[in-house]
């Protein structure tokens, strides 16, 4: 008998502990962009490079506190759908998942191209068709068949990744602080930084994907303690380690930081050719675990919509034999293939941010809701922010005034995406009535 989230015996395993959730949260983190990043940043910004990325991580902890209080409410997968469901309903619970969902399924499909993209830079037959078809049915159809065979091969992979892309970025800081003098770490002359809020989104862009850890709750062991835990020292030192690589990029590349080097620059100028080739490898780790995270994480939530009777009981099928979410995951593997492969999720990519930020605001909205929904006991073993709701106000305007800078294409585009997710709300609503009247 099928086994399905509105009425199964089989249960997911609470596989994933510290380690694994701070794995996702650092992976959602950091993928491709702090290899491209720093020089962007860095021809706005000049020398105050580093310290805008502290500073936007400074304000980012505030979502993240929100989150950390949110998540220990809750036992269960799904994240932000749980949390939107819980505190303003079905239709925005669906709503929220499914417009976050898509921002995913997008940036697997990007990622999947720029690891095609990478991998080209060191054998050129990946790069360019059928090469990179290659590529990506290999990437998206691995990944796939890693996290059917169970959540603990999936954070295995992920520490994998991990381990490869943080080690070499570590050993570029160290070679590159010889090169960080007073000047340039306090400098005299300040630049001026004409569009702030374009360079702060930006700036935004290199920290979301925290919230991945969120939707593997319901795998999570302790997950009123391991998550907010996970989220809060795995941000901070992602910030840290932000702050020192463009420090010693602004460093190492003091002239040329207006002319698109990368960290595959610095790492040629502190060890020549290999240098070269240990940071393109180290980008293509980067990239592999952000996918890995994608993977492992995202198709908790269409799970979770169908545990909430808001996608067909297809999506929370259990495998019998790995206790995985085995359709969710196929979907989404099958679903970003196609999206790679066609080059439609282009636009998609370029939405995909303000979705993630939609899906702040409406999460964050929602904690004074649950919290007065919540009883006694709950609210004591909860995680407390001090300053009670000081500090997500705080993140609900901060994600406000970027979305504000946000072009009219990916309004529109965000407003199509949610209105075929509305389709298939409703499709399912009338399925559950025909059953009810039967």
């Amino acid at each position: 008998m099928s086994q399905t989230a509105a009425g199964h015996n089989k249960k997911l395993v609470r596989g994933i502990g510290i380690f694994g959730s701070a794995f996702l949260v650092l992976n959602g983190m950091i993928g491709a962009g702090i290899f491209a990043l720093p020089s962007v940043v860095a021809a706005r910004a000049g020398v105050l490079s580093p310290w805008l990325f502290l500073a936007v991580g400074v304000l980012i902890i505030t979502v993240v506190l929100t989150f950390a209080e949110l998540s220990s409410y809750f036992r269960i997968s799904g994240g932000p759908v749980v949390y939107a469901t819980r505190a303003f309903g079905p239709l925005t619970g669906f709503s929220t998942g499914w417009i976050y969902y898509v921002s995913r399924a997008a940036a697997l499909a990007a990622n999947s191209n720029a690891m095609a993209i990478y991998l080209g830079a060191l054998w050129p037959w990946f790069g360019i068709d059928p090469g990179r078809a290659v590529v990506i049915v290999g990437v998206c159809g691995g990944l796939t068949l890693v996290n059917v065979l169970g959540v603990k091969d999936g954070v295995r992979t992920l520490a994998f990744f991990t381990f490869f892309k943080v080690i070499p970025l570590l050993v570029m800081i160290l070679l590159g602080l010889q090169y960080v003098s007073p000047e340039v770490l306090f400098p005299e002359n300040m630049p001026t930084i004409d569009d702030l809020g374009g360079t702060t989104l930006l700036l935004i862009y290199a920290f979301v994907g925290f919230e991945t850890v969120l939707i593997t709750a319901g795998e999570t062991a302790k997950p009123k303690i391991t998550i907010p835990k996970a989220l809060i020292l795995t941000v901070i030192a992602t910030g840290v380690l932000y702050f020192l690589i463009v420090l010693v990029y602004v460093s190492v590349l003091p002239g040329e930081v207006t002319e698109g080097a990368t960290l595959v620059d610095v790492g040629r100028r502190l060890a020549g050719p290999v240098g070269a080739i240990v940071i393109t490898l180290a980008a293509i780790f980067s990239i592999g675990g952000n996918l890995s995270s994608i993977m492992l994480a995202v198709p908790r939530l269409t799970f979770s919509l169908a545990e909430h009777r808001l996608l067909p009981p297809w999506f929370g099928h259990i495998h019998e034999k790995y206790s995985s979410p085995a359709n969710s995951i196929v979907f989404l593997g099958g679903l970003a293939m196609v999206l790679a492969l066609s080059g439609s999720f282009v636009r998609l990519a370029i939405a995909a941010s303000l979705t993630r930020l939609i899906t702040y605001i409406v999460c964050i909205a929602a904690l004074p809701v649950i919290k007065g929904q919540a009883d006694t006991a709950t609210i004591a073993r909860a995680f407390r922010i001090k300053g009670g709701y000081t500090i997500p106000f705080i993140a609900f305007c901060l994600c406000l005034w970027v979305t504000s800078h946000s072009s009219l294409d990916s309004w529109k585009l965000v407003g199509v995406l949610l209105a075929a997710g509305l389709v298939l709300f409703w499709l399912e609503q009338m399925r559950i009535r025909k059953q009810q009247a039967a």
